[in-house]
């Protein structure tokens, strides 16, 4: 287990891993349908943006996080 102190940059990591896994997936076969290297092109597509999603996400979460809690309550 983690110290609780590394919860954002695990969340980042997971985040950022799986919503590029999915999104490259999504676009890769819609840019070259199911061709013969498809797993090759997107695993490709998904590592480079992986690469820009992982430090994307330690950034905006915070800020993301703040826009929030401006518009929504605290709870009772």
């Amino acid at each position: 287990m983690f110290p609780a102190r590394f919860a954002p940059f695990l969340f980042g990591l997971f985040v950022s891993c799986l919503m590029s896994f999915i999104i490259t997936c999504v676009a890769t076969l819609r840019a070259v349908g199911l061709a013969d290297n498809f797993l090759e092109i997107w695993m490709s597509a998904w590592f480079f943006s992986w690469m820009i999603a992982f430090p994307t996400i330690l950034f905006v979460a915070p800020l993301a996080r703040k826009m929030v809690a401006r518009l929504t309550r605290p709870p009772v």
